[in-house]
């Protein structure tokens, strides 16, 4: 594994020792905190290469004028061999124009590094729990758990990538009253497989046909045992049964698009170990727990409200808006008390926490946050994404989805319609957060419109160049002269070069979408480059009478297939190396 360092945490090096350097010969008052120095490209390129805000926030803190302060930094920047220019523009940024040498080093970097091009040891090893999908075992995975699964996917492949030890968790409900009406449906198709009639479903059972296999195991295995039994004598081992047979095929599911999870932990384990005994007892020991009545339910009056007195959890002293129960009036616990206990596991084999729930979920963001906060004394964040629905779109018109009704379309279903990199790549093209409409004849378009097509055809294209090269008998193998490469070219290479940044950024925010935002990006400016040879032939990447040239120019290509490799890599998603 190579590990090579952004050009930005170099110049954030160099920029760090002119400081300290600054401080040694009593320019600048010593002890500074340097934490919001930051190293950045440009707004402008025109500017330059690089821009740095060091004089802007330290200034105020060091007694001395903005400019006055990039005055003195400007020049030490200057002097290294790998910048050509360092000016102070306005109340005191710098902004920096590297040699075109470094851009040739960094893009014979990019080759050198390949498939490791922007790995780095940013998490510094530390344990990292994502926990992703979750989703009831009451039914097959739909379109309404597919966002969230690849959005965690990509989120733990990205943090793997940049140095953390990362846990991929899944979190079975399985306890609870839709299990009991997951389990009292199974045995309605257990009886059907035996041979009765059962007519129409239920009110409020699961209709769907996907519980007729688990009525024909449930009835090879047992017989007419339960047929006519009373439900106290069936309803856990259905529950059970009924449990084991979604999840085998929620992980059928998951695996077409390529996902699998390290752990999956059982919400019935967690109530029989006595895990959220310990959980409440470890609150209780700091004065945190209570028994006490909850206020008045916002809509309700005192009439139709009954004060209970419950254990209570103290949340809002760690900015939630009520206290929460942890126990029932009935002595059991409420599912808070539960996933407090949950959280507390995986806290205790865990430095960070993070959650992919859905937008439906938000109401419970701040008193699960509370309680490992309360849990940990602060050394485990819980950092909780919210992932909005998606508005599955056919003929113009939505699809309606709900295991209840049996009519939703399965991620299996849409995987076979439309392939895995498809779906992969449309589910982060728009912030987590974000509203989000999947319109079957769109995602698999042909057209610059299409981020999905658009990414895959530019690395299609650079693949072309390689077996044209070689059918034009161009020698390959000999070194390029990267001196030939212009100022729009090395413009590729400038835009290459963030990758590093990108991929540490989108890390450190638990925000994968950015891959696919930067590789539109990286995308579009390969087209746009590839298209001047349409008004310029002498612009082509490949010319038959210009060896040399071709050469510079397939390097270049290269370097950006490889960027474009490594971030389809990490959304999980193959790179095309040719286009039907």
């Amino acid at each position: 594994m190579v590990i090579v360092s952004s050009l930005y945490a170099r110049f954030a090096a160099y920029i760090d020792a002119i400081l300290a350097d600054l401080e040694r010969e009593g320019s600048l008052v010593p002890g500074i905190d340097r934490g919001t120095v930051a190293v950045e490209p440009p707004r402008d390129p025109a500017h330059g290469d690089l821009a740095t805000n060091a004089a802007m926030v330290l200034a105020k803190r060091a007694a001395t004028n903005p400019r006055a302060l990039a005055d003195q930094i400007a020049p030490r920047l200057a002097a290294l061999d790998e910048v050509a220019e360092a000016t102070v523009a306005g109340p005191g940024f710098i902004n920096i124009r590297l040699v075109p040498n470094f851009w040739h080093d960094e893009l014979r970097a990019i080759l050198a590094a390949g498939a490791d091009y922007g790995r780095s040891d940013f998490g510094r090893g530390l344990r990292i729990n994502v926990e992703y999908v979750s989703a009831n075992p009451t039914g097959p995975m739909h379109m309404g758990h597919c966002r969230g699964a690849v959005v965690g996917d990509a989120l733990a492949s990205l943090l793997e990538y940049v140095g953390y030890a990362v846990t991929r968790e899944y979190y079975v409900n399985d306890a609870g009253a839709q299990v009991d009406t997951l389990a009292r449906s199974a045995h309605l198709r257990y009886r059907e497989a035996l041979g009765e009639t059962i007519g129409a479903i239920p009110e409020g059972y699961y209709p769907g046909d996907y519980l007729k296999p688990v009525g024909e195991a449930l009835a090879a295995e047992y017989g007419s045992q339960y047929a006519k039994a009373s439900e106290e004598e069936w309803l856990g081992l259905f529950r059970t049964k009924a449990v084991a047979m979604m999840m085998d095929q929620i992980r059928s599911d998951l695996a077409l698009l390529g996902i699998h999870h390290d752990l999956f932990s059982l919400e019935s384990e967690v109530v029989e170990s006595g895990a959220a005994a310990r959980a409440m007892e470890t609150l209780r020991s700091k004065g945190l727990v209570y028994e006490g009545v909850l206020e008045v339910p916002k809509g309700k009056t005192p009439e139709d409200w009954e004060p209970v007195e419950l254990t209570l959890f103290r949340s809002s002293d760690f900015g939630d808006d009520q206290d929460r129960p942890m126990k029932k009036s009935d002595g059991s616990w409420t599912y808070f008390g539960v996933d407090a206990a949950y959280h507390l596991a995986k806290a205790e084999r865990s430095d960070i926490l993070v959650n992919i729930w859905g937008a439906d979920h938000s109401g419970t963001v701040k008193r699960i946050q509370a309680a490992v906060r309360a849990l940990t004394d602060g050394r485990v964040a819980l950092d909780v994404k919210l992932i909005q629905m998606v508005r599955l779109l056919r003929a113009g018109e939505p699809v309606k989805m709900g295991k209840r009704l049996g009519t939703f379309v399965t991620l299996a279903e849409v995987v076979e319609e439309v392939g895995r990199d498809v779906v992969r790549f449309t589910m982060l093209t728009r912030k987590a957060d974000a509203q989000m409409d999947f319109d079957f004849a769109k995602v698999v378009e042909a057209s610059k419109d299409n981020p999905v097509f658009y990414v895959q055809y530019a690395h299609a294209r650079i693949c072309s160049l390689h077996r044209r090269a070689k059918e034009a008998g161009i020698d390959l193998t000999a070194t390029a002269d990267l001196s030939l490469l212009d100022d729009e070219e090395l413009a590729l290479v400038k835009l290459a070069a963030q990758y590093p940044r990108v991929v540490a950024g989108a890390a450190e925010a638990h925000e994968p979408h950015r891959i696919a935002f930067y590789l539109g990006d990286l995308a579009a400016a390969l087209h746009a480059q590839w298209n001047k040879g349409n008004d310029d032939p002498a612009r082509r990447f490949l010319l038959a009478h210009n060896p040399d040239l071709t050469r510079t120019r397939l390097e270049l290509a290269s370097a950006i297939g490889q960027i474009v490799r490594n971030g389809l890599g990490l959304m999980g998603v193959s790179a095309a190396e040719e286009m039907q």
